[in-house]
């Protein structure tokens, strides 16, 4: 399972300048984990920047996944997580989604670089 951040929808979307490396990641979506909270950044970001409309079908494209609403154990995991490694709130409950999944979080975030079980693609 894996476990791509709101950087990385938005990068394939709208074929970015690291859409290639994320591509293999959507070919089958399916083996994929969605936090509610990269919903909400990926909602927001979209229609901000190309309507309430093509927000929507952003969101449609995370429903093929196994969407993940918050709980108390990720939430718990997160708040040690983000103690652990200074991450904000959203970003510790991405991590921990993933953690707890046992997922591998795939991102451009540099909050992220070298935690355990993230693969991190430099932005240009």
């Amino acid at each position: 399972m894996i476990l791509v951040d709101t950087c990385g929808w938005i990068e394939w979307l709208t074929d970015g300048n690291l859409a290639d490396q994320y591509e293999a990641c959507f070919e089958d979506v399916t083996q994929s984990i969605v936090p509610t909270s990269v919903q909400f950044e990926l909602y927001k970001w979209v229609a901000r920047k190309e309507g309430e409309q093509r927000a929507l079908e952003a969101v449609a494209l995370t429903e093929q996944a196994l969407v993940v609403p918050l709980s108390t154990s990720i939430a718990l995991l997160a708040a040690d997580l983000s103690m652990a490694h200074q991450l904000s709130f959203a970003d510790a409950i991405i991590y921990a989604t993933a953690r707890f999944h046992q997922a591998e979080l795939i991102t451009s975030d540099s909050h992220f670089k070298g935690l355990q079980r993230v693969t991190f693609f430099k932005k240009a």
